[in-house]
């Protein structure tokens, strides 16, 4: 892989997710039955920072919960044709809820679509919105992000690597090329 460009740092991701937590704020009138479900493995830390900043904007706590899909990295390897569900036990109720699932990339959509069904079968939420670090494009389900930190269009020779500090050590959004 050949490094190309550095899209956000440390600054720049918070300043985002500033962004993202207020504009979930704004489109749900508040956060009365808003609950953040980060998407295993980047989805959940970035979920987590986003409920904390929206507590610090409104006070108020959100819930927040994750689930697990393994699917084939299909922008990295395929391991896989359809996404696997490893923990589809949420661990709150979604009845009527306002869900907002929580990704580091949005690519083809079969993560977000396979988190969907995880979140279906718990029960029926008021309604499922997606919130995503990096959009990237090249979608194969009409799937799209309702909150985007930054939309970077790619072609499908690079690689969008999101960096966490809690997993990672460091805040970062790098693209590479194969």
């Amino acid at each position: 892989m050949e490094f190309k460009s550095i899209l956000l740092d440390d600054k720049a991701i918070k300043r985002t997710l500033k962004r993202v937590a207020h504009e979930i704020i704004e489109k749900n009138k508040g956060v009365k039955d808003v609950v953040l479900v980060g998407i295993q493995r980047r989805g959940v830390p970035i979920a987590k920072r986003i409920a904390k900043l929206i507590e610090e904007f409104e006070e108020e706590q959100v819930q927040v919960s994750s689930v697990d899909i393994t699917l084939y990295r299909d922008d990295l390897t395929e391991l896989s044709e359809q996404a696997v569900l490893n923990n589809e036990n949420i661990d709150l109720c979604v009845k009527d809820k306002k869900i907002i699932l929580v990704d580091d990339v949005l690519y083809t959509g079969r993560t977000a679509r396979a988190a969907m069904e995880a979140i279906i079968h718990q029960g029926r939420p008021a309604n499922i919105q997606l919130a995503v670090l990096v959009d990237r494009g090249h979608r194969e389900l009409p799937i799209r992000a309702d909150y985007v930190g930054k939309n970077v269009p790619t072609s499908k020779k690079e690689i969008i690597c999101v960096q966490v500090k809690e997993i990672d050590d460091e805040d970062s959004v790098v693209i590479y090329e194969v």
